[in-house]
This record gives C-alpha cells, sequence and structure tokens, in this order.
C-alpha cells in the first residue's frame, strides 16, 4: 500500500517533482562549489586510545605534527658563509609560516641550540653560531667546533656535515587567527621554499608537506574520473543501444555525487584528502543501481502497447523494493565505519552514509520519472530479445549450477578456496607495509626526502617517545635515573630502534663534563642499598649533572617531573611499530617501579609520530572484526525485512563471506596493508556484493513461487537480470582499474582492490547463489 501511494505521489506529479529535484540540485549544486580540503592532524588520532591520552597531555614534548626543513649544499659541507647565511634566511621563512609554533623552531641559527664545555671556570656554553659571526675563517672553524660539542650532529646537522636541518612544530589553530590551521596554505608555504633557494638542495616531510602533495596528485583524480566516466558511458551505450538511456544514467550517478558534495558542504564538512576518492565510490555504486532500473524499464518498453510512462512505473514498482534494501544496505555498511574511533574515518562514515542514501532519491525517483519522458527506442523489442536471449547457451549452461550434484561440488570447491584465503588472510598487516609515506609510491619525491633525511641524520623521520611522569625533581632520585636508563638502554636494542636520546644520556655526559670529561665518570650514581647519607651525596651528584641541560633541549620540562625518552626508529613499517611498543610494553611488565615515599615514575607510551600510527594501528586493529561482523549483521537484517526467508538471508550472505576473505587474502599477497586509507573497501566490497545478491534473489524467489525447478527458475532469472549484473562487474572494474596508474599510490591500491572485488563479488552471486539454493531450498511444484 505505501509503495502504491508512492508511486502515485511522483507519477503523478512528474513535472513538479522534476521541477524540485532540479531545483535541489542547482542549490546543492552552488554549496558543492564551495567544497573545501579539510586537512586535520588531529582528525587522524585515535582519541580514546591509551596512547593518544598521553599524547594529548604532552603535546609540549615531541608532537607528532611537525615539519622537518633539511637544506644541503650542492657540493662542499655546510661549514660555509653562504650556506650558514641561507640557513638563517630558510629558518626565518619558516619562522614566519602561520600556524607554526614559533616557540619550537630550531636550526643551528636559533638561540635555543646551544653548546656546552669545560673550561678552567666549570661549564662555560654559548649559541653554536655567535653573535659576532663574520663569516671568516676562524669564524667558520669555531662554528664547526661549537657544533661538535653541542650535540646537534646526527639531529640538526647531517652526520657528514652535507646537510643541516630546519625542525618546526604545527599548531593545530593558527594562533593569529584562531582559526583551524589551513594545511593547504602551509603547504604552499613550503613548496615556495623550495623554489626559493637556488643554491642548495632542500628536502622537505611532515604532515602538512603530506597534505600538500596529495591534494595536488589528487588532481590527477578527476582525470581518473573523467575516463572512468567515459568508459563506463561506452560501455552503457553499447548494452542499453540508447544514447538517451546512457546519457541519463551518467547524469544521475553525477546527479548523486553533486548532492553528495553539496550536503557536505551545508553540513560544514569538507573533503579530507585521504577520503578524495568517496565521490567516485558514490558515482560507482549510482551506476551500479542504475543499470538495474534500465534494465528493468527497457525490458517493459519492449512490451507492445506499453507506453514510456508505464513502462517507468512498472520498472519503480520491480526495483522499489530490492533497491531500498540494496541501498540501505550499503548506507549501514559504511556507517559501521564509525566503530573505529578516529574522527577521520567516522567523517568518511557519515559522508558516505550520506551519498549512498541521496542515491535512494537519484536513482529510485529521479532515474525512473525522467526515464519516463524518453520516446520508446525503435529497436527496444530487438534489444530486450538480445539481453534475454542472446546468450540463452550460457544461461542454460550456468542453470546447471543448479543441480545438486554440481552444486555440491562448487560448493566444496568454495569452502577450499575459503580456507586458503583465511589462511593467506592471516598475514595480512594492520599498518604500513613499507619504509616510506604510504600514499605515495617508492619514487615519489616525498619518499625520497624522507630516504635522504633518514640516510643523512641519525634522527630518522619516525619518533616514538615514552613519557617518563615523576614527582617533582624527579631527575635528582638517583632510583628514578637509573630505572629509565635501564629501561633505555633495553629499548634501544630492539630490532628497529636507530638511536634514542633521554635525560639520564645527557646527564651522564654531563657528570663526566664535571670530572675533565673522563670517561670513568660517565654514568650514574648506584641507587641499590644505598645508605641515607650515600642516597644525599647521588643526589647532589645528579642536581650538579642535570644543572646543565635546559628545557629546550625537550629533555625535561621545568621542575623536571616529566622526562620523555626519546626513539628513533628506523622506519614506521606495521612490524617495526610493534616489535617496539611490545618490548615496551613487556619490559614495564617485567619491571615495574619500586616505589618509596615520595618517590616514583610512570613510563607512558606514547607521543611523536610512530606513537600516533601505532594507536591507529590499534584501533584498527580492534574494530575490524567487529566492523565486519556488523555489516554482516546489517546484510542479514535487511535481507530478511525484504524475503521474510532465513534461507535468502544464507544464499546472499554466504557469498559475501568468501569474497571478504579472498579480498584479505589479495591484501596479504600482495603487501597492501589494512589501515585508514584502506579501510572503506571492506564495507564498499560487501554493499556492491549484497546489492547483487538481493536484485538476483529478489527474481529468483519470483519465480519459484510461479512453481517448476529451480534450474528454470535461475535460467529465468539470469534472462532478465544476468546481463546486468555481469554489465555491471565489468563495467565497475574497467572505471576502477585506470586508478592503478594513479600517481598517488593509496588511490593505485584503492583502484586494484576494487577492481577485484567488483568482479569476484559478480561472479560469487550468479555462481554460487544458485549452488547454495539448490541445497536449502525446495521450489514448489
Amino acid at each position: 500500500m505505501l509503495a502504491n501511494a508512492f508511486e502515485k505521489l511522483i507519477f503523478g506529479n512528474r513535472r513538479l517533482t522534476l521541477a524540485v529535484l532540479a531545483i535541489i540540485t542547482l542549490g546543492l549544486l552552488f554549496q558543492a562549489a564551495s567544497l573545501r580540503i579539510d586537512a586535520g592532524f588531529e582528525k587522524q588520532l585515535p582519541q580514546d586510545h591509551p596512547y593518544m591520552q598521553t599524547f594529548m597531555e604532552h603535546q609540549a614534548f615531541g608532537g607528532a605534527n611537525r615539519v622537518m626543513v633539511a637544506l644541503a649544499p650542492k657540493s662542499g659541507d655546510i661549514f660555509t658563509k653562504e650556506f650558514l647565511a641561507t640557513l638563517k634566511a630558510a629558518t626565518d621563512d619558516v619562522f614566519f609560516i602561520p600556524g607554526v609554533d614559533r616557540a619550537r623552531v630550531s636550526s643551528l641559527v636559533t638561540p635555543d641550540v646551544r653548546f656546552i664545555e669545560v673550561d678552567e671556570q666549570g661549564f662555560a656554553g654559548g649559541n653554536v653560531i655567535p653573535a659576532e659571526f663574520q663569516g671568516t675563517p676562524d669564524d667558520l672553524i669555531k662554528v664547526r667546533e661549537n657544533t661538535l660539542k653541542s650535540g646537534q650532529v646526527g639531529r640538526l646537522v647531517a652526520n657528514d656535515f652535507t646537510a643541516a636541518m630546519i625542525s618546526a612544530q604545527l599548531l593545530e589553530r593558527d594562533p593569529t587567527t584562531g582559526n583551524r590551521l589551513d594545511y593547504m596554505a602551509v603547504a604552499s608555504k613550503l613548496n615556495e621554499l623550495q623554489g626559493k633557494y637556488p643554491d642548495v638542495n632542500i628536502h622537505i616531510i611532515g604532515f602538512a608537506k603530506m597534505v600538500g602533495d596529495v591534494a595536488a596528485g589528487a588532481k590527477g583524480v578527476a582525470m581518473f574520473f573523467l575516463i572512468a566516466a567515459l568508459i563506463t558511458f561506452v560501455l552503457l551505450l553499447y548494452y542499453s543501444r540508447s544514447l538517451k538511456f546512457s546519457l541519463v544514467l551518467i547524469a544521475c550517478a553525477t546527479t548523486s555525487v553533486v548532492w553528495q558534495l553539496g550536503v557536505m558542504v551545508t553540513l560544514g564538512y569538507g573533503i579530507d584528502p585521504m577520503s578524495i576518492l568517496l565521490p567516485f565510490l558514490i558515482f560507482a555504486i549510482a551506476v551500479s543501481h542504475g543499470v538495474q532500473m534500465i534494465t528493468a524499464v527497457s525490458a517493459e518498453m519492449a512490451v507492445p502497447n506499453t507506453t514510456s510512462l508505464e513502462a517507468a512505473k512498472s520498472g519503480f514498482r520491480r526495483l522499489l523494493g530490492p533497491g531500498t534494501s540494496a541501498l540501505m544496505t550499503d548506507v549501514a555498511g559504511f556507517l559501521t565505519l564509525a566503530l573505529i574511533t578516529i574522527p577521520m574515518i567516522r567523517e568518511l562514515a557519515y559522508t558516505a552514509a550520506l551519498g549512498v542514501g541521496v542515491i535512494l532519491v537519484t536513482n529510485l525517483v529521479l532515474l525512473p520519472v525522467w526515464l519516463s519522458y524518453l520516446a520508446i527506442p525503435a529497436n527496444t523489442e530487438k534489444q530486450r530479445h538480445h539481453i534475454e536471449h542472446g546468450h540463452e547457451k550460457l544461461w542454460r549452461t550456468m542453470g546447471g549450477l543448479a543441480r545438486p550434484r554440481n552444486a555440491m561440488m562448487l560448493i566444496l570447491f568454495s569452502l577450499a578456496l575459503g580456507v586458503w584465503g583465511w589462511q593467506q588472510s592471516a598475514r595480512m598487516v594492520i599498518g604500513d607495509t613499507e619504509a616510506g609515506a604510504p600514499e605515495f609510491h617508492a619514487d615519489s619525491q616525498y619518499n625520497k626526502d624522507a630516504a635522504y633525511i633518514t640516510s643523512r641524520f641519525s634522527i630518522g623521520t619516525d619518533i616514538l617517545n615514552v613519557i617518563a611522569e615523576a614527582p617533582s625533581s624527579g631527575c635528582v632520585e638517583p632510583d628514578v635515573v637509573n630505572y629509565i636508563d635501564a629501561f633505555e638502554w633495553h629499548i634501544r636494542n630492539i630490532e628497529g630502534v636507530h638511536s634514542s636520546i633521554s635525560l639520564p644520556q645527557a646527564m651522564k655526559i654531563a657528570a663526566s663534563g664535571w670530572n675533565e670529561g673522563n670517561l670513568k665518570w660517565r654514568a650514574l650514581p648506584l641507587s641499590i642499598g644505598a645508605t641515607d647519607d650515600e642516597r644525599a651525596r647521588n643526589q647532589s651528584l645528579l642536581t650538579q649533572a642535570s644543572r646543565p641541560i635546559e628545557t629546550s633541549t625537550g629533555l625535561l620540562n621545568a621542575d623536571c617531573s616529566v622526562m620523555p625518552i626519546m626513539f628513533f626508529l628506523t622506519d614506521h613499517k606495521a612490524e617495526t611499530i610493534d616489535r617496539v611498543t611490545d618490548g615496551v610494553e613487556a619490559w614495564l611488565a617485567a619491571n615495574p617501579f619500586k616505589a618509596r615515599e615520595g618517590v616514583d615514575v610512570r613510563l607512558r607510551l606514547a607521543t611523536g609520530n610512530a606513537g600516533v600510527m601505532a594507536a591507529t594501528n590499534d584501533a584498527v586493529r580492534a574494530a575490524e572484526k567487529p566492523m565486519l561482523y556488523a555489516i554482516y549483521l546489517a546484510v542479514a537484517v535487511l535481507c530478511f525485512i525484504t524475503f521474510r526467508s532465513i534461507k535468502a538471508v544464507i544464499c546472499c550472505l554466504l557469498p559475501l563471506v568468501l569474497v571478504s576473505v579472498l579480498a584479505n587474502a589479495m591484501m596479504a599477497t600482495m603487501g597492501i596493508g589494512l589501515k585508514v586509507a584502506t579501510l572503506p573497501i571492506a564495507a564498499l566490497g560487501v554493499g556492491i556484493g549484497v546489492d547483487y545478491g538481493i536484485y538476483i534473489f529478489s527474481r529468483l524467489q519470483i519465480h519459484l513461487k510461479n512453481g517448476g525447478t529451480l534450474e528454470d527458475a535461475w535460467v529465468s532469472t539470469l534472462r532478465e537480470t544476468g546481463h546486468a549484473v555481469l554489465f555491471t562487474g565489468l563495467t565497475l572494474a574497467a572505471g576502477v582499474s585506470t586508478w592503478i596508474f594513479s600517481a598517488l599510490k593509496f588511490q593505485a591500491d584503492m583502484g586494484l582492490m576494487l577492481s577485484f572485488m567488483f568482479i569476484l563479488n559478480m561472479l560469487a552471486s550468479i555462481i554460487l547463489i544458485p549452488a547454495i539454493a539448490s541445497l536449502i531450498i525446495r521450489p514448489k511444484k
């Protein structure tokens, strides 16, 4: 009754319906024109994770949102008047970039970079580049000596003196305006910097630079979208034999994208560079469902004496139920991504679900109403006969899949394939599988810059900070500093740790300096078994050793109650991060600090970009299976509501499970990690797969109710839907396969995976559904 009332409402007021939808489309197109790139570092943080609670509390120590700029003279070393002048100018440029925390810009020329030495009077020190520096040969020799004394070799100066670093921390909000930081503006300033000084080579890495490079690479996404749309149009034209039908379907799919982007802007959303492919996925889903409507309406138009309006109404009635169910399943699938407590993924979940939701209007209302105004093509009856009977031999052959003996063999083969896929998927990595930035190919400029910095500097580009929290003046407690020192020594020797820096390490150097640089004094006073007098004497020694170490080093805070331990990793591969964080947690569990009155210390993971990656990987790992189970549950519930049959649920669901397992196996085989950028594949793959299943089973159910054998019902179903399903799977795969040639690696990975899943879901639907049905469904005689 409700469907009939809805049909009368929209088809009884066709002009009004089209006018209202046209006005909405124009308004949302105007809104979509102001869509902005909306990148944000904190959007990537799994804020409920314990590591990120540490990160938010101690951002002042080694926040992950920083920019590293390495300047390298084209010949010689850095100790020339010209290079140091360029370094000073470039440091000033970075200092004045909007959003930079100016108190945390460091290079050889900034006042926070100092050296300390021992002379006859005790400790002496000063800026690495003295205020009276004039660039004379003697001045350059003095700068070289000061650099060696400063401990910055390997940090702000390359190990071979061929490059110098500028390090800057970014704020999430621009301090001058209070607005959220415009990462595209920061990236633009960094790009200007690279072209400003022709006498040096400049290598830049950091989140802001990566966002800018992704956005630049994403400009090519529009070209791939046009290519995919053109491929889809050509194949639609071949399939429908109608230019009008093909243009209308492409227009409706494009309208879906316009609506999605317009509503996003209206709700205050921008588009994240890592979600730049989302509109094109919505286009693909709209095409997938639109082909079903085109097929249904074309079939009705071929019936003699049928008008376009009657054909459109009939197609609308036929697909309203299964179409709504399939799209709602897609919506539910995307919403399950919100189980992952990362703001960017939740934003992706909501906007993707929104995009699928608008297809309910564009495909189930706009498309059939638009088709009702088109003249019936002269070759419609011939085309219908071609669709239904042009592959009669193929349909009859595939009808044999519904025979119990053939079905059992196919089920056994699928089970074996599923077991193999399950074994292979166990090797799938949660996180990054390569050393460079996974968003780019290995030969990209960003990854070349990252490799250069890693090879020249000891600190590397991936930092894991463990925060030591103690009572005030904790750094003068022998128990505390020895505990931290033992911890650092153990973790520093774990495979994957390049080097480390901590307050106890710096205190050892200072202690040696107080004793004429004698290496025998490069140690901490023992605390085990010390008497009260010895403990007091040891505290005096530690006070002396910590006095020269300033808070600007980032090794302690003002009252010495927070002391970061910095571990520089060789890379950010998932296995490296897991090995180090597991090692930290295992050591802490096996070596609890024995607190006494007024003396305690707590070591907490983690800050630094590697800490963020570790937390993100944990969040993805924790949500992966619950997310899939939630998708399957949504599919089961909506299929049951649609068909009122547990057997129908089994027929539609089992092929999806097999495809999901095989998709994970392919990711493991191809070295594609499961992470933020690839998570939508799981939801989209299940969504597209269930679309095929619902459309197919809705026709199979009707033919079974009319009596006859399952084989005959299946052949009749294939005559009506087989072409559409085959065409949709091949067309979508052909469209997204062009992404494999993208300059962005994550887009290339998604193109490969989506092509695989579109084809596999199509094959699973038309092969496994009849096989499963033959074992559990007994048709009426």
